[in-house]
């Protein structure tokens, strides 16, 4: 699999990155494990994470298994901090706060640092100064390599780069994950412009439309599938619109005539778009991922490119 820079940072990730946000809940063990070692074996190196997915149950389960089944050497570790679900406000980037969650994601994971260490999200009740003064001592003590944000807009993420540049030694922000897709193309407008003033790389989370991209809502909505669930549907519910359907038949067109699945192809237009350094895939079964892993066979021609660019402009 391709290795590429987070941005102008020397930090190297594989193109694809393997999401655990279902571990713990809907993604056991056994399986997780089974995903773990075939995104490995594939040449698959990041592994996204946070401290609020499955209650911490993802990352300890990512800790047994980067003990038992992958080594840590051959891994490039993400997780996150910020969310505060179970708190008395909904986000936390507090200095207290981002130490100790740092030093218990790290517990949970049995490691001593982590190569990507990230914001999960802004927080407008805590100064940004404090905030990131939070992240230099997680950085400068080792506890991450690297500093990131997620889900931040363009202003806030060139608020939070420019606040690094101007102060001497501190951890510069390389890399920023958004949802970016076919379906959800903000990110095109503020975000990575800001990025790419910024230095920083864009992770993207759900390339494949909160799975809607697949092509398995095309008829209705599976049993199994992520909008049949009670924690997933209205997740999912937004893009099962009349917008998406056209975007989504477009997409089992090209796939059609270029012999491949739906998947492959969405997967493909997100991964290649400039200023993307890696796009972040969460699959529930390992039949799921095998599947995302053959996207790595497929460049769009400039063509198709152009087509699905179209018609999925707003």
């Amino acid at each position: 699999m391709e290795q590429r820079y987070a941005g102008r940072s020397g930090l190297s990730v594989s193109r694809l990155g393997l999401g655990t946000m279902t571990w713990g809940r809907d993604t056991g063990a056994e399986e997780a494990a089974a995903q773990l070692r075939a995104f490995a074996e594939a040449g698959g190196t990041l592994i996204d994470t946070a401290d609020v997915y499955s209650g911490g149950d993802a990352e300890l389960l990512l800790g047994r298994l980067m003990r038992d089944v992958v080594p840590r050497s051959e891994l490039v570790v993400a997780t996150k901090a910020v969310l505060t679900p179970d708190g008395p406000r909904p986000c936390d980037a507090s200095r207290r706060h981002l130490i100790a969650a740092a030093d218990a994601s790290l517990a949970r994971l049995g490691v001593n640092d982590v190569e990507l260490w990230q914001l999960h999200a802004f927080d407008p009740d805590v100064p940004l100064e404090e905030t990131l003064a939070a992240v230099d001592t997680i950085v400068t003590s080792g506890r991450a390599a690297y500093a990131g944000v997620c889900n931040y807009a363009g202003w806030q993420l060139a608020a939070a780069a420019v606040g690094q540049r101007s102060a001497r030694d501190s951890a510069p922000i390389v890399a920023v994950q958004a949802e970016y897709s076919l379906l959800a193309r903000d990110a095109e407008r503020e975000l990575l412009p800001a990025a790419e003033y910024a230095g920083a790389g864009l992770l993207a989370w759900s390339p494949l439309g909160r799975g809607v991209l697949t092509g398995k809502y095309r008829t209705g909505i599976p049993a199994d599938s992520r909008a049949a669930t009670p924690h997933f549907a209205d997740f999912v519910r937004p893009y099962l619109d009349e917008r998406s359907r056209r975007v989504v038949e477009s997409v089992a067109t090209a796939a059609e005539g270029l012999g491949v699945s739906p998947l492959s192809v969405a997967l493909s237009w997100v991964r290649d778009q400039p200023g993307v350094s890696a796009a972040i895939v969460g699959a529930r079964t390992g039949a799921q991922l095998s599947g995302i892993l053959q996207a790595e066979e497929l460049t769009l021609p400039h063509e198709i490119r152009e087509a699905l660019d179209d018609v999925s402009a707003d």
